[in-house]
């Protein structure tokens, strides 16, 4: 068993911060495609704020957020 990195966790934190941005747009879109746009509406923003997190998690790993 190895020691994780920093690197590594940052890498698999990021990968899952895609993925549930992807699901959530997903979900929109499907909602959307059903007629209930004001769901599919708060599922989008619910993508694109966590599309910002990732954003600000890699400036947090650059060490340019303080």
């Amino acid at each position: 068993m190895s020691v994780p990195t920093m690197g590594e966790c940052y890498a698999r934190l990021t990968e899952h911060l895609i993925k549930a941005q992807e699901e959530a747009a997903m979900i929109g879109h499907l909602f959307n495609a059903e007629g209930r746009s004001q769901m599919g509406r708060m599922w989008i923003e619910t993508s694109d704020k966590l599309k910002k997190i990732n954003y600000q998690l890699t400036l947090l790993a650059q060490g340019r957020l303080q």
